[in-house]
């Protein structure tokens, strides 16, 4: 029988797992339109109490809830990638995966929440800046090879070598005779990796024109996050249209059976954080997998992996 909590009824103290819960659901503010104090909820001792301190506060109880439970369920995936992470150290295997999307698309905020408990010893997080001139002068692949995971460790790349596939082009960063040889080139770079026994993801985090819009408003109006615009950033919405244009060519050349790309679609954080790090755990066959305790089967509704009968993306 389901008991019923009136206005009445006391409520528990947080344990110290719901506080770290409840903290880190009230931090990050683009995600909560709450500003609830770990401290208010201590002294909370009544239903009453609780929808009380929401109104005060102007609080969506919804969205904290949400958050929550976002919260307990990365806890979970992890865990897993912690298991994942030894099993890799143990087996001397290497991962590398791709972070690719347009400006704003949540790529660094996920790949915070996948490295956040993992041993840095073993992982490392590549977000290369512009060429020196000395680089400008070598094979373009040359600076990102030498950023490949070695044994029993893991790379994320905050954008790739697929910057000359998109962000250079569009951006008149690279010549047309340079592009026309990365796209040759790439797929059998890619290949000499994935024979060599490199396991590459590619991920493209995918949103849309308003949903960018948006998030480059919220980053000019947080002075904790105005460094992350650039004045390439600033052009994305113009030049729309242009992105869309070399993204679906890099997809038509450059998805494989050995190197597929992974669309996360991205307008939702939250989501795309847990099923992205979802779809790095079902794809992967570490120790440990079949006793976890949260579902590694990614939601289809979030993961896709590109077709060619696609006709757009984003």
């Amino acid at each position: 029988m389901t008991k019923r909590i009136s206005s009445s009824t006391p409520i528990a103290a947080p344990s110290p797992a719901s506080e770290s819960v409840v903290a880190s659901s009230i931090v990050d503010v683009n995600e909560v339109d709450a500003s609830i104090q770990l401290s208010e909820l201590r002294n909370l001792r009544t239903k009453k109490d609780l929808s009380d301190l929401f109104k005060r506060n102007n609080s969506d109880p919804r969205k904290v809830l949400e958050t929550i439970r976002y919260e307990e369920e990365l806890e979970k995936l992890q865990i897993e990638l912690v298991k994942l992470q030894r099993w890799v150290q143990a087996k001397g295997k290497r991962i590398a995966i791709l972070f690719e999307g347009r400006d704003a698309a949540g790529k660094g905020g996920t790949i915070r929440r996948f490295t956040e408990h993992l041993n840095p010893r073993a992982m490392r997080v590549v977000a290369l800046p512009k060429p020196t001139e000395e680089e400008k002068g070598q094979w373009y692949f040359q600076r990102y090879a030498k950023q490949l995971p070695n044994r029993g460790e893991i790379v994320f790349f905050d954008r790739s070598w697929y910057n000359r596939a998109v962000v250079e082009p569009v951006n008149n960063f690279c010549t047309e005779g340079q592009y026309d040889i990365f796209m040759q080139q790439v797929p059998e770079f890619e290949h000499m990796l994935y024979e060599d026994g490199l396991i590459i993801i590619k991920f493209w985090f995918s949103i849309s024109k308003e949903e960018q819009l948006n998030r480059f408003k919220s980053r000019k109006a947080n002075p904790l996050k105005q460094w992350k615009l650039s004045p390439v950033d600033m052009q994305a919405q113009e030049k729309w249209t242009t992105y869309t244009k070399f993204k679906e060519q890099m997809f038509s050349k450059t998805h494989t059976s050995f190197s597929p790309w992974i669309i996360v679609k991205a307008n939702n954080k939250q989501k795309a954080r847990l099923e992205s790090i979802r779809y790095v755990l079902s794809i992967i066959p570490y120790e440990g997998k079949d006793k976890s305790g949260v579902s590694l089967y990614p939601n289809p509704n979030i993961i896709t992996r590109f077709h060619r009968n696609a006709m757009t993306v984003d």
